[in-house]
């Protein structure tokens, strides 16, 4: 199945879902309803809660909002893909104004899952983040290896091999799943890379923050420059050794520290 195809197939699934039944299809979510001025716009508690979701002012938060299901889905399901095009545009306004070495040292950081592949096939049958995750569930269906490309983080991709740039994977998911991402990361269209590092077990304590800090530093040490770093988490960002620019994609599914 091509990735437009699935993306079709997942706007088909969650339309005929029971969570977003009642989610009136119109183009402004806030656009007011029957009743009073001063009534509560359906959605709108929703949207600011995304908002700073996306701002980072609401932080550690372990669950959507179960009021909300019905709005990350509907997010997730349109909007979603056009606030990524707005993500992965700039970072192609951004590399294309670089002056570049050419020798082979500059690289880019990209995360995996909500970044480079997209697990909403896994999320749209399990709340859109409502329900709490289930590592077991969720394991196996990193295990199936169907997770399909974003195709604005592919886009992307293929913008920066023409220029030189090499790709560095870095995932919070265990070296024990190396293997199916890598098969998973070809079978999407993202062909080659400079490095694919997964968590090992001596991270096993520490937070995203620290140990994606801690692997970017060994990057630059081994003699790469880290020219743009992307991400769906704040903790894909943040810390030390982040790279000259970063980039956040949307997501109001989940929180990783």
């Amino acid at each position: 199945m091509g990735k437009e195809s699935m993306w079709a197939l997942l706007i088909f699934v969650a339309a005929i879902r029971g969570s977003l039944a009642g989610i009136p299809r119109e183009i402004h979510l806030l656009r007011p309803h029957s009743g009073s001025a001063g009534e509560r716009v359906h959605g709108l508690y929703c949207l600011s809660w995304r908002l700073g979701v996306e701002t980072h002012n609401i932080k550690n938060w372990n669950t959507v909002p179960r009021e909300c299901e019905g709005y990350v889905g509907h997010y997730m399901l349109y909007q979603y893909r056009e606030d990524s095009k707005v993500v992965a545009r700039e970072a192609v306004l951004y590399v294309k104004s670089l002056k570049l070495a050419g020798d082979g040292k500059d690289v880019w950081v990209f995360d995996i899952d909500e970044t480079s592949l997209s697990n909403l096939p896994y999320y749209a049958e399990h709340g859109f983040g409502v329900e709490p995750l289930n590592p077991t569930q969720f394991g196996q269906w990193i295990l199936t290896g169907k997770a399909p490309a974003l195709p604005e983080t592919l886009e992307l991709y293929r913008e920066l091999l023409k220029l030189g740039i090499k790709p560095i994977f870095l995932t919070g998911r265990s070296e024990d799943a190396r293997n199916i991402t890598s098969s998973n990361l070809r079978n999407a269209g993202f062909r080659t890379w400079e490095m694919l590092i997964l968590k090992g077990s001596a991270y096993s304590e520490t937070t995203a923050v620290v140990y994606k800090s801690s692997e970017r530093r060994k990057v630059e040490e081994s003699g790469y420059r880290i020219v743009g770093n992307i991400g769906d988490q704040w903790s894909d960002l943040l810390g030390i050794h982040v790279g000259n620019r970063t980039f956040k994609l949307p997501n109001p599914m989940y929180y990783i520290s």
